[in-house]
């Protein structure tokens, strides 16, 4: 393909430019601005993209399972279809290697495929019927048909970290489009070039497919996401990036006359706790591994591991100087812009200069890349009102803390802030011993791993990508996987419809094979049959 850049939004179908602000794309090692300028969407300009989202709503979620998993299967197509000059332009943007972003676009275009296997498959109806019971006594029971759909046009905010996976095309307008929701979608201004590349392949998708023009639209700027989550169109968020982000768009959309859910995810340290027979059998090579983790995508991942913990023992001094040594050995990276570097050196400095918390390993210096860091904390920390371990500091950085005795270890883990995931180096016998730290953990994070590191994040249907608060705004969902697309779905009940009149999933035929819930058993045998 031939990369080609206008850089004006994306509304019903059309490109529009009628803003006056400019914004310039930055290649992210040279600081060289892109050419082309991206034109800031107006007050009209974001009214038309919701606009155009709702005319395209009642359309849309009124596709058949095929025509919409066909529409997903063509969004992964076009995204295949992006070549070489494509992947360099996106590299030139984020500073992220090749490998990586050809990784990232094959992710990006599975999920796609993953939810149009889901929108055939058709359990995400959730179809419930009760039969009507005319002889019950006292009082008849009238026939009771319940599935879901749609909750109407859904706004989705790019990620910085991830500029495919968890941006345009990323898991959230996948959720939403597999919904029956049309999307309008916020692009992330470290990534413009990107964004408009993988919109275009998009569009591509829309024309082909025969879906409304207004199923998706694109809008740029920097201050147009309060309108956007505002705007009376707008049926529920997706949002992906810092605590204060989020919660600001959480409060703007509980504020709202009509408040709406926003699915934030937002901040995690990730713990990782050491337990002393995986110390014993293996901590040498948890060292190396646990170094590899941190600095993994220049610790610009959402389950980068912030934070890990101990009980003092000789095992545990010995891990600790074996981490040290891997992490002094990691190299500094460029991140994915300027602002993400500001940030992260702002939080290697808060946590230099806290009381009981010293640097024990740093891999080189840079003042134009991240340097890993290891610190060394007070366990008093852990339980300071103030948690200033458990602010997360976003690059390849983490903190280990040495715990006077499993009781803190308890403590600290039943009163610990929600997290992503929660990870033990455990073997047999950790575990038989820690059952009530596991069920602590559960309260606490979406995901548990053993044996692992949380920088890996499958893309399938058991996958949980949330967790209790300020990991995200609502624990009840998940960014990856296939559970996601619940968040954009609402239940709705008929009662008493004549057969010819219901939706298909709900007919007596169950004309798409779907297993249902009928009469409290779950079966596919049309009603009546």
């Amino acid at each position: 393909m031939s990369i080609q850049i206008l850089g004006h939004n994306y509304i019903g179908g059309q490109r529009s430019g009628e803003g006056e602000v400019q914004l310039h794309s930055v290649d992210a090692t040279s600081g060289a601005l892109f050419e082309t300028p991206f034109v800031t969407a107006t007050e009209k300009e974001v009214a038309a993209a919701v606009h155009a989202a709702e005319q395209a709503y009642p359309t849309y979620r009124a596709t058949t399972s095929a025509q919409r998993a066909a529409f997903l299967e063509a969004i992964a197509d076009e995204i295949d279809a992006l070549g070489d000059d494509f992947i360099a332009a996106v590299s030139r943007e984020t500073a992220l290697p090749a490998a990586r972003l050809t990784g990232e676009r094959s992710r990006t275009s599975n999920q796609m495929r993953l939810f149009a296997k889901v929108v055939r498959r058709g359990d995400f109806y959730g179809a419930r019927i009760d039969s009507a019971l005319p002889q019950r006594q006292p009082l008849p029971r009238p026939d009771i048909r319940q599935y879901k759909i749609g909750v109407g046009p859904v706004a989705v905010f790019g990620a910085s970290n991830f500029p495919l996976a968890f941006s345009v095309a990323g898991g959230d307008t996948a959720a939403a489009l597999a919904a029956g929701c049309p999307v309008v979608f916020k692009a992330h201004t470290g990534h413009l070039v990107t964004s408009e590349l993988v919109a275009d392949a998009i569009e591509r998708a829309v024309r082909k497919s025969g879906v409304p023009a207004g199923t998706f639209n694109m809008i740029y700027g920097d201050r147009v996401g309060a309108q956007l989550v505002k705007s009376a169109g707008i049926q529920a968020v997706g949002f992906t990036g810092s605590l204060r982000g989020g919660r600001a768009l959480c409060d703007m959309a509980a504020a709202r006359p009509q408040p709406i859910p926003v699915f934030a995810e937002m901040s995690s340290i990730n713990p990782i706790i050491l337990l002393p027979e995986a110390l014993k059998v293996r901590g040498d090579a948890i060292a190396k591994d646990l170094a590899a983790s941190v600095v993994v995508g220049c610790g610009q991942l959402c389950t980068n591991p912030g934070l890990l913990m101990g009980v003092r023992s000789p095992e545990l001094t010995a891990f600790i100087e074996q981490l040290s040594a891997a992490v002094s050995g990691q190299s500094p990276a460029t991140m994915l812009n300027s602002g993400g570097l500001s940030h992260y050196n702002s939080g290697v400095a808060r946590l230099t200069q806290l009381p009981g918390v010293k640097v024990i390993a740093a891999g080189g210096s840079s003042y134009t890349q991240a340097v890993p860091h290891l610190f060394k904390a007070d366990a008093a920390l852990l339980f300071s009102k103030e948690a200033p371990l458990e602010e997360e500091v976003f690059g390849p950085s983490t903190v280990i803390v040495e715990l006077e005795s499993r009781e803190q270890l308890i403590d600290f883990a039943a009163n610990m802030h929600g997290q992503l995931t929660a990870t033990l180096q455990a073997e047999i016998g950790d575990l038989q011993g820690n059952q009530d730290l596991i069920a602590l953990l559960e309260q606490k994070a979406g995901r548990l791993l053993l044996n692992g590191y949380p920088t890996g994040v499958e893309v399938c249907d058991a996958m949980v990508h949330g967790g209790p608060y300020p990991a995200t705004s609502d624990a009840r969902g998940t960014s990856v996987g296939t559970l996601a697309i619940e968040r954009f779905l609402r239940p709705v009940c008929y009662q008493n419809y004549p057969d010819s009149m219901l939706p298909v999933p709900l007919q007596n035929a169950n004309p798409l094979g779907l297993l249902r819930l009928v009469d409290g058993e779950q079966t596919r045998a049309a009603i009546g049959a």
